[in-house]
């Protein structure tokens, strides 16, 4: 990956809280602190044990209560917020994750700690949420660019970025809003986890001697497309978090390159030896597919001694099948962080394979 380094004189005496630690995005981006220097620490309401130096905190983001006994002793500088609840409604999807937002910042507004906070979003805040773009045939001008204006559509993006600008005006600190496409990283037991998904689905097409077949649209078979991988993501936001030029903006943040899915699935097919079959004129929802196969995995986990045999604490089918059965081709545009001077990139294929080795050696896929 080409990357850059943070000049150590920005990160030196930060102090970080990272919410959402345990997830793709925060647990990059608290690995990538550390290795800068920073105190972190790491807010999740069931935190690991596992990334060293992160200090955990346990506390549950629906209750002021919690939040307040359990940050009493730290007083960031910088909060980094990666997480998301998923609800059954965009109102619920609006009403509980904005509250995340507002009962974090409050608990923290006394201490007059913090000076800057960055949001991780995502790329529904130009599409809306997958039924407005599924049903209504609404669809937005690509590449996607972050002076395009909001949707008159609801999305709880909106109202947790409406979060972070109230809080900012009421306390002083800057911000920056952070908004990869599909994020491509390791974790276990994320929502949102495509990378993971499709090692799976592989695994398990070879051990059944099943083809890898393309689940999504046509339009995202043969369009273009990009994706972001958990490192380029971490890096960018720290970069905005210490560059006063990036204060106080919004960010479309990808590896900074362009596929088309029909060139990259056979690649991956290839990188575990298997056949694979592209789009045929259906939708083929993966979902149902991996719905029948917790028994396989199980057995797949127990053959070659994998450290996880819950399907479902790996695999995010239903995340994977909104990404590409979106009916329109998706690619962001890069040019307002390039132009600050963010040059890192990464080519996407070897974020798939730099993830496959890495789940592979750590025993999570055979």
């Amino acid at each position: 990956m080409n990357s850059q380094k943070l000049p150590i004189q920005e990160t030196a005496g930060n102090i970080a809280l990272v919410v959402g630690a345990t997830g793709i995005a925060g647990s990059n981006l608290a690995l990538k602190l550390l290795e800068n220097g920073w105190t972190v620490f790491g807010l999740s309401r069931n935190p690991k044990n596992d990334i060293k130096g992160l200090k955990p905190i346990a506390a549950n983001l629906l209750s002021s209560e919690s939040l307040d006994a359990a940050l009493i002793d730290v007083a960031p500088t910088h909060v980094f917020f990666t997480t998301w609840m998923r609800n059954d409604s965009e109102e619920e999807n609006i009403r509980i994750n904005s509250a995340l937002i507002r009962n974090l910042l409050n608990a923290l507004s006394s201490k007059k700690s913090v000076k800057h906070v960055s949001l991780v979003t995502g790329l529904k805040h130009y599409l809306g949420p997958f039924d407005a773009y599924a049903t209504t045939g609404t669809l937005p001008e690509t590449p996607l660019r972050e002076e395009q204006p909001r949707l008159d559509l609801p999305n709880f993006y909106y109202a947790q970025e409406d979060e972070v600008y109230e809080a900012a005006a009421r306390d002083g600190f800057t911000w920056s809003i952070h908004r990869p496409h599909t994020l491509i990283g390791k974790t276990i037991g994320n929502a949102m986890n495509m990378g993971t998904t499709l090692a799976v689905y592989a695994s398990i097409c070879k051990q059944e001697g099943t083809p890898f077949i393309w689940p999504g649209s046509e339009a995202q078979w043969n369009g273009i497309s990009d994706v972001t991988d958990a490192k380029v993501l971490a890096e960018q936001i720290i970069w905005a978090a210490t560059n006063p030029e990036a204060h106080n903006e919004a960010f479309n943040i990808t590896n900074g390159d362009v596929f088309r899915w029909k060139w990259l699935w056979p690649k991956i097919a290839e990188w575990f030896e298997i056949e694979f079959e592209g789009y045929n004129g259906t939708i083929k929802p993966l979902e149902t597919v991996l719905n029948e196969k917790a028994y396989i995995w199980k057995s797949i986990a127990k053959e070659h001694q994998l450290i996880e045999g819950d399907l479902g604490q790996l695999a995010s089918a239903w995340h994977t099948d909104l990404d590409l059965g979106r009916p329109l081709e998706v690619m962001t545009d890069m040019s307002r962080s390039r132009k600050l001077g963010f040059t890192t990139y990464k080519d996407t294929k070897d974020s798939f394979f730099d993830l496959f080795t890495e789940l592979r050696n750590d025993k999570i896929i055979p």
